[in-house]
């Protein structure tokens, strides 16, 4: 199942793309897509109870992110080793973790802007995992698979110098405002039966920038969420973004980093493609 949000920012409604294109609304089983309704069982409820939802004119309404906005954003870095090399990194022993403020999470086609003061915004897609029930003390990968709500297209956009050269943790350099679009929809994990064979794309202006597969990372998602809950509680709603692949511009001093005007298309197969127009903060 497909799980989608759509209309204003702030105002989205809940709903389900089913395998022929078309938008249900779905408000009358759930309020939201949020942490309530992202247990596995509870979306095989949900997806069993679709034949009498109302349909809506997918044309016409805006797609915000898929699910409501997070508790919050994990994520892993230098987790592909080509992205390790371009970065003047090797891959570590342990996963890199920092964090991410929920709130820039924006919708899959909405506008992303470059902080005031930037000079090296940058671009990455990633494979996002949306967590279904709460993960505490995993013992196994396999343990803490069984515990995915589903998965989604991410675009972890970072500002270089904010990361890398000013000092401090890599956080001020992840949480600029509309710095995760999320989405189009999130693809519920029984759809997704191996997370380690997924093609990765993106492209800006037209140019492709980013090609790999998720058989790549060094870390796959089943040991990062284990790993991840012997040092954290991974909570319903929560988002871990599971790194990127190279191609990133700051691997490439041929690439000047996003302008506004820019237009980045990332996509994973079979969880959709984003498109986003780079404004100016």
């Amino acid at each position: 199942m497909r799980i989608v949000r759509f209309g204003e920012p702030g105002r989205e409604r809940p709903g389900v793309l089913t395998s022929e294109g078309r938008l249900l609304d779905a408000t009358s089983l759930v309020a939201d897509w949020t942490a309530e309704h992202l247990d596995p069982s509870s979306l095989t409820a949900v997806s069993e109870s679709l034949d009498n939802l109302p349909q809506v004119d997918a044309e016409a309404v805006r797609l915000g992110p898929p699910i409501a906005r997070p508790g919050k954003i994990v994520c892993i870095g230098l987790n592909y080793a080509d992205h390790a090399a371009e970065s003047g990194a090797t891959i570590p022993d342990e996963p890199v973790v920092f964090m991410k403020d929920p709130s820039t999470v924006v919708g899959p086609h909405d506008s992303v802007l470059v902080p005031r003061g930037s000079q090296k915004t940058d671009f990455e897609v990633e494979l996002a995992v949306v967590v279904g029930r709460q993960i505490r003390y995993a013992a196994s990968a396999d343990e803490a698979l069984a515990c995915v709500a589903g998965y989604a297209t991410s675009n972890d956009l970072s500002e270089r110098e904010f990361q890398l050269e000013r000092g401090g943790q890599w956080d001020k350099g992840k949480s600029c405002e509309t710095f995760n679009p999320l989405g189009p929809w999130m693809v519920t994990a029984d759809e997704v039966p191996d997370p380690q064979a997924l093609a990765l794309e993106l492209w800006v202006n037209g140019r492709n920038m980013q090609s790999s597969t998720t058989a790549e990372m060094a870390f796959g998602v089943g040991e990062i969420l284990r790993y991840l809950s012997q040092f954290m509680v991974l909570r319903p709603g929560d988002l871990v973004n599971t790194g990127t692949p190279a191609g990133v511009a700051l691997g490439r001093p041929d690439l000047p980093y996003l302008r506004e005007g820019d237009v980045v298309e990332c996509s994973i197969s079979g969880l959709g493609a984003q498109r986003v127009t780079v404004g100016q903060a």
